[in-house]
């Protein structure tokens, strides 16, 4: 422990300390910031019987600033332990951030792989020369206490042909090999993954890039690389992208390739499919969970148009849900853990056909079966069939938000997790899925359904988060 680290321990634990305890808008099902910035997800994994979700995090400014790695924990993912920080920018390869990345179970101890940002004073540009996007190892024994950090790769160590935009690493063990792949920005402004390969988790050699025929964006992001059910896929969050329409609408994207052949060698991509049609998803990780596969997004959105009112009483983002990864075909869908019914605690039943009003909980689970068109209004957000798609609108509380779309030919099922800030959509089984913060003025809910068919209403109690004590 450095001086810098020790300073950095004390100013965070002083900002928390300071930091805005409820508000209305303080989210009851997802995980949020104690105080400042949250944005990506790293180091999703199940170690030890508990599960870990590590987060981008600026603790002393709402509206951004230093990246670290805030922590929480939990044996269920209902009830949460929110850790100590893990990584501070504290080394001269990470000094101006702890950037995004993974983890690796080891059965002695946690290894989170992650970038160190590290920017040079002068008159550059940051993408061609400026910037050091230097590949880090940090080791934990029990996965809350950090070991020691070290530098594996610099900008040297990568291929040819590339900016300084080199970062996020995914680590994978597979055939007795570990694997990490590496989001990158090509010098030509497209974007690409890189694969590398080690035998020992610390030296590691590059074997391949995964890139399209044609650019696509200018960056790819957060890249993710798994297998389900015999087809490897490549999850990227695409910078740049000029596609339009549904899945395209954000500034930037986030989604998945199919690939078809080995990643390691002879392989191609197939078709780009968007995770979220809403407006704040961004940076997906997924991890295995024994036979199921689980994903956890930012919601969020980097560079947006729209705002958060939150930022004005000291904190700004949540994650999503965790999710249940499912294939069909060589298409992904997303539904929410199972674990969330756990938190119902009283349940309605309603018939509609026509127009019906039903008083919400503010914790709401709700489940609709639909026998042709619907159209809904959740307290200023609505969501409506027609044209082919489903359009959701935000025209109260939206803070800059207008609409989104995504392809849904006929609607015959939604799920709606409705929070105090944030609603997630799930239509037709989770084949597609759109996230939006919110924030109403009322405390009171209320759900106008036009249609007809059937809905039920569960009351949610909110998750359990508590300090983390060491035993």
């Amino acid at each position: 422990m450095n001086a810098l680290h020790k300073d950095l321990v004390r100013l965070t634990a002083a900002a928390e300390r300071q930091a805005v305890k409820g508000g209305p808008w303080r989210p009851g099902l997802h995980l949020a910031p104690p105080t400042g910035w949250l944005n990506d997800p790293n180091g999703l994994c199940r170690f030890r019987d508990e599960y870990h979700v590590f987060y981008q995090y600026a603790p002393f400014d709402a509206n951004g600033g230093v990246k670290f790695w805030g922590h929480c924990k939990s044996r269920d993912l209902l009830s949460w332990e929110r850790c100590p920080v893990m990584l501070y920018s504290d080394e001269p390869y990470d000094v101006h951030g702890a950037y995004s990345g993974s983890a690796l179970c080891g059965e002695d101890g946690l290894y989170l792989y992650y970038t160190g940002n590290v920017k040079h004073g002068g008159d550059y540009d940051y993408v061609l020369e400026g910037r050091e996007n230097n590949t880090a190892v940090a080791y934990s024994p029990d996965g809350v206490r950090l070991g020691w950090k070290r530098l594996l790769m610099g900008p040297k160590d990568y291929p040819g042909g590339l900016t300084r935009h080199v970062r996020d690493p995914k680590v994978w063990k597979q055939d007795g090999v570990y694997y990490m792949v590496l989001g990158a920005r090509t010098v030509e402004d497209a974007g690409a993954a890189l694969i590398f390969e080690s035998k020992d988790k610390f030296q590691w050699k590059h074997i391949n890039t995964l890139c399209t025929s044609a650019a696509f964006g200018y960056m790819w992001e957060c890249p993710d690389l798994f297998e389900m059910d015999g087809q490897w896929f490549l999850a990227v969050s695409p910078q740049g992208v000029p596609e339009k329409g549904p899945g395209f609408e954000n500034v930037y994207a986030s989604g998945y390739f199919p690939i078809f052949g080995d990643f390691r060698g002879d392989c191609r991509l197939g078709e780009f499919v968007p995770f979220d049609f809403g407006f704040d998803f961004y940076a997906p990780q997924t991890f295995p969970d024994g036979s199921r596969r689980l994903l956890i997004g930012w919601m969020g959105m980097p560079d947006a148009e729209y705002s958060n009112p939150t930022a004005a009483q000291g904190w700004q983002h949540c994650l999503t849900v965790p999710r249940v990864l499912e294939r069909r075909r060589n298409r992904l869908v997303m539904n929410p853990v199972p674990e969330l019914e756990g938190l119902r605690e009283e349940s309605r039943e309603y018939d509609f056909e026509g127009e019906k009003t039903i008083d919400l909980p503010l914790l709401s689970d709700i489940a609709i079966i639909c026998e042709g068109d619907l159209s809904l209004d959740l307290s200023g957000v609505s969501l409506r069939t027609g044209n082919g798609a489903l359009t959701l609108t935000v025209r109260e509380g939206g803070w800059g938000r207008g609409s989104r779309t995504a392809p849904v030919r006929e609607l015959r099922n939604l799920r709606i997790l409705a929070d105090t800030s944030a609603l997630e959509f799930f239509a037709n089984d989770g084949e597609a899925v759109l996230s939006v913060r919110w924030y109403p003025e009322s405390e009171g809910r209320t759900l106008a359904l036009k249609g007809r068919g059937k809905a039920a209403v569960h009351k949610l109690r909110p998750m359990q988060i508590k300090e983390y004590s060491p035993e």
